[in-house]
């Protein structure tokens, strides 16, 4: 079996389409891996979830920051934003499945030495502490009060995670973690707003460079940081290469970390 990996397409089906065309995918036997970020500025978002829903088993993705962004709308707990695309999937006959399906996304997949999360893990979080926090949150998502659950999510500030705080403080950090990380500041606390390349900032350290990361053993692989591009160490990938800004759409294939490359199809987004 080989695991294809596949950063954030964020509703660029076409992209989406001649990426996997290049790639030798045994649908029998392969597994298509998304990062996260399946919806949202590209134009055809609707068609991206309906086709990973249909796929089944043979596709595996982590919730990113734009598929809570779809989430929160469909509870009627967030208003939409200027450049929004995912009104399609709202008004859609089966937008309810779609719904459903995506809320018990997880927010972290592990498999055998692999870890994928949309933006990042803490420094001081296990890989079983990481784990645990993302089954925690999804338990939540997946419940019959998620709704409920999304309301007190987006309400008020977002936490910085410290050891010992509960409930839904405690939720509202992982979530930040998991799906908006990139850097954190001198004390290791995280900043969320900063999205420039590591070359263009001072007194900020990406997250997978902070010392002694508890993590390191593992390979990482994520998406969230298109001013990154394509990250390919032995022990970590990053695939957000700004398809949806008119770059590229990337893949990787764990077993030899082959990389696959497809120039944008979609009309570029105005980065933000």
């Amino acid at each position: 079996m080989a695991r294809y990996v596949i950063g954030d397409v964020q509703g660029c089906w076409d992209s989406l389409e001649a990426l996997a065309a290049q790639m030798p995918i045994n649908p029998r036997r392969d597994q298509l891996w998304f990062v996260g970020d399946l919806v949202n500025r590209g134009p055809k978002s609707l068609k991206v979830l309906r086709r990973l829903m249909s796929a089944g088993r043979s596709a595996v993705s982590v919730l990113g920051n734009h598929d809570l962004h779809l989430l929160a709308l469909a509870a009627g707990v967030r208003k939409p934003q200027p450049l929004d695309t995912i009104q399609q999937v709202l008004r859609a006959r089966d937008a309810a499945d779609l719904i459903d399906w995506l809320r018990r996304r997880p927010l972290a997949y592990h498999d055998g030495d692999t870890l994928m999360v949309h933006a990042g893990v803490l420094p001081h979080w296990t890989l079983r502490h990481t784990m645990s926090l993302a089954h925690e949150v999804s338990l939540r998502l997946k419940s019959h009060h998620w709704k409920d659950f999304l309301a007190e999510m987006v309400s008020g500030t977002k936490p910085h995670w410290a050891d010992g705080i509960k409930g839904q403080k405690r939720m509202r950090a992982a979530l930040s973690v998991f799906t908006r990380l990139r850097y954190l500041d001198a004390r290791g606390i995280p900043e969320f707003k900063n999205k420039l390349a590591p070359e263009q900032v001072t007194g900020l350290t990406p997250w997978f460079d902070m010392p002694d990361r508890k993590t390191q053993s593992q390979r990482i692989v994520f998406g969230h940081w298109s001013t990154l591009g394509l990250v390919v160490r032995p022990n970590l990938i990053g695939l957000d290469t700004g398809c949806v800004w008119g770059r590229q759409l990337s893949a990787i294939r764990l077993e030899d970390h082959k990389v696959y490359l497809q120039s944008s199809l979609e009309p570029a987004v105005k980065e933000e």
